[in-house]
């Protein structure tokens, strides 16, 4: 039984988290996923939007996932790959060669991203959508109700 082990916070949950999860079960037969605490966050110095507790039961869902661990510190890893009998350590490739000193433990890969879609760029989204002012939201609603009765 092959077993694999990825960590990440997995706030506003996108299909690239998806992806990424579905990749991870495709190599093996047993799917660990640390997601990253609320106080592991701040120290990180991220914010994020979904609590812990429901962003791990969101995790705990998905059919691909196996088992859910809370990551609580970056130093955890080497713990948690002996303690689970981890044969492959797996995240993306936006952390190429940063975790390459678990390879004395096991199997590590970095994984493709889902192009076009990010938590970072999801977020940018709506803080930029956020701060459109009222009076242009309201003056473009007005627009379109115009636009309606005029094809009534």
């Amino acid at each position: 039984m092959k077993t694999i082990i990825t960590y990440g916070t997995f706030d506003l949950f996108h299909i690239g988290h998806l992806n990424l999860l579905r990749k991870l079960k495709s190599l093996g037969d047993n799917l660990i996923v640390a997601v990253s605490t609320d106080e592991f966050n701040e120290l990180k110095g991220k914010k994020t939007l979904i609590p812990y507790e429901q962003r791990a039961e969101i995790i705990k869902s998905i059919r691909y996932v196996d088992q859910v661990i809370p990551e609580n510190c970056w130093e955890q890893k080497i713990d948690d790959i002996r303690n689970n009998n981890v044969d492959i350590f797996a995240i993306g490739n936006d952390w190429e060669g940063k975790f390459d000193f678990l390879k004395e433990f096991c199997q590590v890969i970095y994984l493709d991203r889902t192009d076009g879609i990010s938590t970072t760029y999801l977020k940018s989204t709506l803080k930029n959508f956020l701060s459109v002012p009222k009076e242009d939201i309201i003056n473009a609603l007005n627009v379109l109700e115009q636009l309606k009765r005029d094809f009534e």
